[in-house]
């Protein structure tokens, strides 16, 4: 499964993993892919570069790459205080009733948010930056946008590659005249923020739009069929991230969680604003379709959203509220419905590739 990205970054198999687990991160690295570990929930530098050690000794010298979340244009001296400051009385007091009604207990005293997504601001992301420029890191991507162009030097001059994810051939028209090296083109039916084309319709729009920059097809992918279809339609690899929730290195996933993403269906994920802000699938819960019942509140814009739900979604989360409880994943869910490692993924990834192209060769009557 080589191409001519993945022979460049030194991968056997042109398969991009995203997780936010670094366990997960260096598994697929050790086998054969590319792990790419997801910096979002890191709000302490020293807490990125703790993993980043870990990674690092678990990759077997193999590469491995960082993703962030950082606008394009920088907004100088608003700090998290002055955004916290700017949600509404009444949001707070839909939070709070919404948990009431399901009875989520507080989180005990003096017991912080575990989860607290500053990686959306960005001076949290160029700390993170600041450190993961001390280590080989062989890949920099950005999900919101083409990163600034500080930052695509600096990345450069480090000798990594910089991606970022579209929706769409106008965004990857943006990525490519800001000098990125790769753009992910991720469809409809892909987990987290996501626009409203899918995936077989996106992918060869955006290959045509910035050729020859390469192109990872992503959204909806989970088979080795699938990542043949991709490369089919001219992209040099493929972006995985929700195939990896309910692997055995995702230890991080609670077992309550891991039971629903397990039992559910294609059709059991929303594009809501619930969790950030902007438009992002999930599964569907009751925490979604409050947000969605006209008679509450509209969520509100990034990151204003994902400051006002940090806490009520840590508590949600440690007490494992099963009515309340989800995650972003993508439509390809319905698919995962067994717990096992990476390396068993990877393995029916490589034999669904396999046979995929293989049957090809058959109908073109070369075998």
């Amino acid at each position: 499964m080589e191409t001519g990205l993945s022979k460049k970054l030194g991968v056997e198999h042109a398969i991009f993993g995203f997780t936010p687990f670094p366990a997960v991160a260096a598994a697929i690295t050790r086998a054969g892919g590319f792990g790419v570990l997801g910096a979002v929930r890191y709000g302490a530098p020293d807490e990125l570069a703790r993993d980043l050690d870990w990674v690092q000794a678990h990759t077997d010298g193999k590469p491995y790459g960082l993703d962030v979340v950082m606008p394009a244009k920088k907004v100088e001296g608003v700090t998290e205080a002055d955004i916290e400051a700017m949600i509404p009385e009444g949001h707070r007091r839909f939070v709070q009733e919404t948990l009431a009604k399901h009875g989520v207990p507080e989180l005990p005293e003096g017991e912080a948010s575990g989860w607290r997504i500053t990686g959306w601001l960005e001076h949290v992301a160029r700390g993170q930056l600041d450190v993961a420029f001390d280590y080989p890191v062989k890949l920099l991507a950005n999900a919101l946008g083409s990163p600034p162009a500080d930052i695509v030097e600096r990345a450069h001059d480090h000798g990594i590659l910089v991606a970022a994810l579209a929706g769409s051939a106008r965004h990857a028209l943006h990525h490519k005249d800001a000098g990125l090296d790769i753009v992910v083109a991720q469809g409809y039916e892909a987990g987290g923020h996501t626009g409203e084309i899918a995936s077989m319709v996106l992918t060869p729009e955006v290959v045509r739009a910035v050729d020859p920059l390469p192109v990872l097809a992503a959204g909806g992918i989970g088979s080795g069929e699938q990542i043949a279809a991709g490369l089919a339609l001219g992209a040099q690899g493929v972006w995985l991230g929700s195939v990896w929730l309910t692997t055995d290195e995702a230890a991080l996933t609670s077992p309550a969680l891991t039971r629903k993403l397990l039992a559910a269906g294609s059709g059991d994920t929303v594009r809501s604003r619930a969790l950030t802000g902007k438009p992002a699938r999930q599964l569907r819960t009751e925490w979604t379709d409050a947000w969605e019942d006209p008679e509450g509140p509209d969520p509100l814009p990034m990151p204003l959203q994902g400051l006002l739900v940090a806490e009520a979604v840590s508590r949600i989360q440690k007490y494992e509220v099963e009515p309340l409880l989800g995650t972003p994943v993508g439509q390809i869910v319905g698919r995962m419905d067994t717990k096992r490692p990476v390396q068993a993924v990877f393995d029916d990834l490589t034999r669904g590739f396999e046979h995929a192209i293989d049957r090809i060769n058959r109908i073109a009557g070369r075998a």
